[in-house]
Parts: C-alpha cells; sequence; structure tokens
C-alpha cells in the first residue's frame, strides 16, 4: 500500500508545479485531477488500488480529521499574527459566531422547507455548510493577493468557525429531535453542550500552549522545538477529544498562545524562520494530497437525476451565507462594499464537510442525501468559487499594494 500512496503523492506534487507555473490555484488544479483519475475508465493499477484503501469513508475521516486537520490548523496559527488577529476582532467574532449560527438557521429551515428534507438531515447538512473550510480557505487566500485586513479576516473566520461548526453538527445529527421534543429544556442542553464543547476546547489549547511555551525557554534548538509544536498541534487534539470537546478549537487556541506568548520568550530568530520552514513543507504535502482525495472521493457518489436539489441545494448555501455575512458584519463600518463581495465569494466549502458527512453512521437516515448534496456543494465552491476568486479580486481592485 506504500508504494501506491507514494504514487499519489507524487502525482499531486507533480500537479501543483505545474499549477504554480502556470500560475493557478494548485488546490483546484488537484481536485480536477483527481476527479479525472476518480471517474476516467483508463486502467491505472496502483492508482486504482490506492484509491480504493485511502476513500473508505473511515480512512478519509481519519486522514483529514485526525492527521491534517491539526496540522494545517497548528500551521495558520503560527503564520497568521495574534496581533493582526486581535485588531479585527470584533469582525471575526461576529462571523465566526453570528454569522456561523444565522447561516445554520437559514440553511436548515431552507432545505426542510423547499427541497424537503427531513428536519434532523437538513440541520445536519446545515451545520456542514454554515462554516468555510480552514484548509481550503487558507490554501486559496494565501497566494490570491488580498489586503492584510481581508485575509486576517477570512482566515480568523475559518480557524474559528470550523469548530463551531462540528459542535452543531454533533447536535443536529445526535441530538436534534431530542431537544425539540424537550422544548425550553432541549434548548438549554444544547446551549450548554455548545458552551462545553467551545470553551473547553479553549481552555486546553491555552493551558498547553502556555505550558509548551515555557519548555522552550529552556531551549535554543530548533528541531526540539519544532518537535515540541508537533506534539502540541497533535497533543491538543487528542486530549480535547479525549474529554469530548472540540479539538480543533484545542488545537487553534493552542497554536495562537504557542506563536504569540512563546515566540516571544522562547523563540529566536532561527527557530521561527526553521519552524516556519518546517511547517511549509508539511502543509504542502497535506494539501496537496487532501486536494487530490477530494476529487478521487467523487466515484462514490451518484448524481444521476439529482440537478434540481443540487442547484437549488447551491443556491441556497449562496444565499445563506450572503443573508449571514451582510448581518454580522453591519457593525463593522471598516468594511467597504467590495471587501463585503469579496468575503461573501470567498466563502469556500471543503474536505473538512466532506469528512464530517462520512462520518455519519450508515444507518443514519439522509446520509446518501447528505452526501450528494455536501459533495455537490463543495465541487461547486472549489471550482467555480476558485478558480473566480483571482479575477474577482482584480476586478475590484483589492489587491495588496
Amino acid at each position: 500500500m506504500f508504494i501506491q500512496i507514494l504514487i499519489l503523492l507524487a502525482i499531486a506534487i507533480t500537479v501543483v508545479g505545474i499549477a504554480r507555473k502556470i500560475n493557478q490555484p494548485d488546490t483546484i488544479a488537484l481536485v480536477l485531477v483527481g476527479l479525472f483519475l476518480g471517474t476516467t475508465s483508463l486502467p491505472f493499477p496502483f492508482i486504482d488500488q490506492a484509491e480504493e484503501f485511502i476513500t473508505q469513508s473511515e480512512v478519509f475521516q481519519v486522514i483529514i480529521i485526525s492527521l491534517f486537520l491539526p496540522i494545517l490548523l497548528g500551521d495558520a496559527t503560527l503564520k497568521l499574527p495574534f496581533h493582526h488577529l486581535y485588531k479585527r476582532k470584533g469582525t471575526v467574532i461576529g462571523l465566526a459566531l453570528g454569522g456561523t449560527f444565522l447561516s445554520f438557521v437559514l440553511i436548515g429551515f431552507s432545505t426542510h422547507l423547499l427541497i424537503g428534507l427531513p428536519l434532523a438531515v437538513a440541520f445536519t447538512f446545515a451545520a456542514l455548510m454554515s462554516a468555510t473550510d480552514p484548509i481550503s480557505v487558507l490554501s486559496i487566500f494565501k497566494s490570491a493577493g488580498v489586503s492584510e485586513k481581508i485575509s486576517t479576516i477570512m482566515e480568523g473566520e475559518s480557524l474559528f468557525n470550523d469548530g463551531i461548526a462540528i459542535v452543531l453538527f454533533q447536535i443536529s445529527s445526535v441530538y436534534l429531535l431530542t431537544y425539540i421534543e424537550m422544548g425550553w429544556a432541549g434548548l438549554g442542553s444544547g446551549v450548554w453542550l455548545f458552551l462545553r464543547f467551545a470553551v473547553g476546547g479553549i481552555l486546553v489549547g491555552v493551558i498547553l500552549g502556555f505550558l509548551f511555551s515555557q519548555v522552550i525557554r529552556f531551549y535554543d534548538d530548533y528541531p526540539f522545538e519544532i518537535a515540541i509544536s508537533t506534539l502540541l498541534f497533535f497533543g491538543s487534539y487528542f486530549i480535547a477529544e479525549h474529554l469530548h470537546i472540540s479539538g480543533i478549537i484545542a488545537v487553534v487556541a493552542g497554536g495562537f498562545v504557542f506563536n504569540d506568548y512563546g515566540g516571544k520568550i522562547g523563540m529566536s530568530e532561527t527557530t521561527k524562520r526553521n519552524i516556519n520552514s518546517f511547517w511549509d513543507v508539511i502543509t504542502l504535502i497535506a494539501n496537496s494530497l487532501i486536494f487530490l482525495i477530494i476529487g478521487l472521493e467523487i466515484r462514490n457518489i451518484d448524481f444521476s437525476g439529482q440537478w434540481p436539489i443540487i442547484l437549488l441545494a447551491i443556491v441556497i448555501v449562496i444565499a445563506a451565507r450572503v443573508i449571514a455575512l451582510f448581518f454580522s458584519t453591519m457593525p463593522a463600518k471598516s468594511l467597504n462594499q467590495k471587501e463585503r463581495i469579496l468575503l461573501n465569494w470567498g466563502g469556500l466549502k471543503g474536505s473538512l464537510s466532506i469528512a464530517l458527512a462520512l462520518s455519519l453512521p450508515t444507518d443514519f437516515e439522509g446520509r446518501e442525501t447528505i452526501l450528494l448534496l455536501t459533495f455537490a456543494v463543495v465541487l461547486f465552491s472549489l471550482v467555480v468559487q476558485g478558480l473566480t476568486i483571482k479575477p474577482l479580486i482584480k476586478k475590484l481592485g483589492l489587491q495588496e499594494k
């Protein structure tokens, strides 16, 4: 199996090299190549064997959520200066909390009323679609040439609202009908579960980030400090998950403490330079495999005869993003109309949504419909929105000066 995975990695890195040479988003190129390999009738024995193993629901979920997500989120916290994020805290919090929840409600009720999905199915799909995917956003916006303000807002939103969306996903797919039957008591239980996940994740991340920052105070040894950062990212995630709180929020909180506080008290310039270089390489490999796998995964979905509800779902998701962003950024007077347009169109969906959809039990009512709509919206988001982000930035005149 290792040779097959190595071949997939070789294909992914080759596609990235070509995409960067022609100045195109490598994530989109990887998805398109994955689509071709996943749907073509041409014989690719090694690739077929690797695809058969890696696109199993359990394997895909473990690869994306448990392995790559802590890496990519941890790297993002090292690259995003906390003082930039703090300066835009009001807008980021508004989008990550208010925007995500409003989008969740709008998509849930719309798909229930317009498409006819049962409530639990509708709101489970809504949770998957209510947050921007950090992997997609960070990889595309990194090379898009936007201003520091827009980049910080979009990255900050994507880093926080995916954890919120996962909590909403767990509530919708497991507890929603029970909470509805409980009435106001159910609402209270839902709010308590949400707060436990979010606040618990923050506490675990902050505590571990502080402790690991104290460790590197005694060393000026960048290989060791890189190893410490790796232990922090995965340790935060798995400890939080073991405690049944948000591992993703723990990674983000821990990464910010480690980068900001730990960077001031324990990292030399040599360490900072090398730790960023190390994670640049790791995230390149992770991103390359993730988006190629998304394309390969398409062979497991049957789109035939489903185009009316697919198109309606895409329209609902886009409309909900527009409405949610409009209301959640109303207090942000520093955002102009052009910047709001870009933030709307840049709300990409990606691998996190697919991995969560695949994590649904096989006996979950409506699972196949959720998979169908999730894959359709993600593909539209990555291919159509992803390919048009750079031209839109140029059209709006929002390139970084």
